[in-house]
């Protein structure tokens, strides 16, 4: 059968082939046993349930040892024969470009270039999954090839519950992933829950379909080191950079250091993904031995060069290294998927690889020992160095959260000494060290309005791709001449970024670019995509953003740190994003429990915008976008954050129809 035909067949009328378990490809973890026998028959039951009754027999024994061997059910055998990557949008069955358009960002996903564990359709962040088996990939891409503009497919958690109809102005695809009743949040519960086939972590842009490769977040990244670095007065060029995790998106870092001008050293205790990244050139060096590190970071530092070197080994390790040798660190962060600490987010120091991996599944409990062991290790090596002049920010991945509840010394007393309590400022931590977004994402990008505003060539054409980047650089630099004062530096990091994205090699994947953009750039950006397709000089695109923005999360740890009201531990900014996209154009749109931050922690949204040339196109993305992001500077402004009042006010003058509630302050000196 040809790619089109492969695709409207969906699940095969005939069982295909059983495959051989590729070695060659990076693999997710075994997952702990967490089900009891009557629910593993359960989750048998219900993988069974995609599949005619006279395949039963034959696959119910098949689907018993992958939930053995690996404690879950993927369906290896019904991964298609065909190589999964986006294709151009004309090569995808349809009677909808808008659903041809979520097939491509679909495959863009799970391809072997862009996912972490592509076998086991999971994305990045360890368990950040589009779908939970290869049953429900098969029949959504089968609905996606039949819908109509007349109709929505509606997406449970990676189960694609049905077409619907509806009409042409409502999104083409609605997903959940993860929204379970709170109660039944805590990270076992998801294990349970996704061991029984009946619910998923969608991370942010996995499950929404909406991941573009590491890109996305090495413009994050080098913004964020940009500015660490400006926050100590200093130039990154021979500055030292210290981080984790080159698995997933954490795997930007050592580029977006590059970017940024400093020398980089970031560990990671993967040998097979730490090859990857060499081979893709996303870092520069491997070492596997800490003196020859030592000498060779002293080097780089000397002769100030822009050099990415990784540590095939434990960051707690060089931590404890760069103390002994009074190596100076001025900036430094981790980045390993700590929101998943007990299976693969996060390694212990002191144990191999190989051996963590068995531990885990078999031994969860000492297995979770050893890692608040390390934690607590880790914890104690970033304090020397502090205490010795290093900036450390939590990069919003739970490692202080979870070094914290290892009973790690990462709170102050009121004397300003390192211990182990928190001060439970409003209910929440309050740790010794900031979030990024807490000092430096929050106040200098959200509340002014800027955030990941991402694009997606849907021809797979370079020349598209950069005749995209031509027309953002020309909005950009026109909208600066008359940009206020208070956003000078933004409008200037991100011109910079879009002239040097082509040299920099950030494509993996689609033909994909991202930018920090408030609301203004992003629809006039948008607006000229959108002329640009209907004359002709490029094909449709489609609009995206990360969900770690400035309205579509609530998350108290991270992109909703900086809410001082107490309010940050709800969720109504992000609940309301998606609704209100939902209804002013998006063509589909996502809401998740869970993300970077953990199971529990956050809920988060996104949604994709296909621009195909028409005037409905153009209305769209006005209504939306505009939306998009003034939720969360209204939400923001109410916060009494003075950036997102300015923001908010400078939008209520560019459209009369906005009003917002805005705060009153009260006068200290009345308590």
């Amino acid at each position: 059968m040809t790619f089109q035909q492969q695709i409207q067949q969906g699940i095969p009328t005939e069982l295909p082939q059983t495959k051989s378990y590729d070695t060659k490809i990076n693999h997710a973890p075994k997952r702990k046993e967490i089900l009891n026998e009557e629910e593993k028959k359960l989750a048998l039951k219900n993988a069974l349930r995609y599949f005619e009754q006279k395949f039963h027999a034959e696959l119910l024994q098949e689907f018993k040892e992958e939930l053995e061997q690996y404690g879950r059910i993927y369906m290896y055998r019904f991964r298609p024969d065909y190589e999964i990557f986006a294709r151009p949008i004309s090569e995808y069955p349809g009677n909808s470009l808008q659903a041809k358009a979520i097939q491509l960002m679909i495959q863009n996903n799970l391809s072997n270039a862009v996912a972490q564990h592509p076998h086991e359709l999971i994305t990045y962040g360890g368990n950040g999954a589009v779908f939970q088996n290869w049953a429900q990939y098969l029949l959504t891409m089968k609905y996606l090839s039949e819908m109509t503009n007349e109709q929505t497919l509606v997406m449970y958690s990676g189960h694609p519950m049905g077409l619907f109809p509806s009409h042409k102005y409502a999104p083409r695809v609605v997903v959940t992933n993860g929204m379970v009743i709170p109660n039944y949040s805590k990270p076992d519960d998801w294990e349970k829950f996704n061991a029984l086939g009946v619910s998923q972590y969608g991370q942010m842009t996995a499950g929404s379909y909406m991941y573009i490769g590491p890109q996305g977040i090495v413009h994050g990244t080098t913004i964020t080191v940009l500015n660490a670095f400006r926050k100590i007065n200093k130039e990154p060029k021979g500055g030292l950079f210290v981080t984790s995790g080159l698995g997933g998106m954490s795997g930007a870092q050592p580029k977006a250091g590059n970017i940024a001008g400093c020398v980089t050293i970031i560990a990671e205790v993967n040998p097979k993904i730490t090859k990857i990244r060499h081979e893709q050139k996303w870092v520069d060096e491997i070492h596997e031995d800490l003196d020859e590190l030592v000498i060779r970071v002293r080097k780089a530092q000397e002769n100030n060069e822009t050099v990415s070197l990784a540590y095939l080994g434990n960051v707690v390790e060089v931590w404890e290294k760069f103390d002994e040798e009074n190596l100076k660190i001025d900036i430094g962060s981790d980045q390993t998927s700590l929101h998943n600490p007990w299976a693969g987010g996060y390694y212990p120091v002191g144990i191999s690889f190989e051996e963590s991996n068995k531990m885990m599944a078999e031994n969860p409990e000492l297995f979770k020992e050893k890692v608040q062991e390390s934690l607590r290790r880790h914890a104690a090596a970033i304090n020397k160095h502090t205490q010795k002049g290093t900036y450390f920010f939590d990069y919003g991945n739970a490692f202080l959260l979870e070094c914290s509840r290892a009973g790690a010394n990462v709170h102050l007393d009121k004397n300003g000494n390192f211990c182990a309590v928190s001060l439970s400022k409003m209910g929440g931590e309050t740790f010794a060290y900031p979030s990024y977004v807490q000092d430096i994402m929050g106040p200098m990008c959200f509340d002014y309005g800027f955030g990941p505003f991402r694009w997606v060539c849907t021809s797979g054409k370079p020349e598209d791709l950069q005749k995209t980047d031509e027309i953002a650089c020309e909005v950009l630099e026109e909208i600066m001449k008359n940009s206020p004062v208070e956003i000078q530096q933004q409008m200037q990091d991100n011109i910079t970024w879009i002239k040097g994205a082509q040299e920099n090699n950030l494509v993996v994947g689609s033909q994909a670019r991202i930018l920090y953009a408030d609301a203004e750039g992003r629809m006039k950006i948008a607006e000229k995509f959108n002329q640009a397709i209907k004359n002709g000089e490029i094909e449709a695109v489609v609009l995206g953003r990360d969900h770690h923005d400035v309205s579509g999360t609530d998350s108290p740890y991270r992109e909703t740190s900086n809410i001082y009201d107490g309010s940050r531990f709800t969720a109504d900014m992000a609940i309301q994003n998606v609704i209100g996209d939902s209804f002013r154009g998006a063509t589909w749109v996502s809401i998740h429990n869970g993300g970077g931050v953990g199971w529990g922690e956050v809920i988060n949204g996104g949604f994709g915008m296909l621009l195909d040339g028409s005037e409905d196109a153009d209305r769209r993305l006005k209504s939306m976008l505009f939306w998009d992001v003034n939720n969360g500077i209204s939400r923001r402004s109410w916060a009494r954050n003075e950036g997102a009042i300015f923001a908010i006010k400078r939008a209520m003058q560019a459209e009369p129809n906005l009003k917002v509630t805005l705060p009153n302050f009260v006068d200290e000196s009345l308590f």
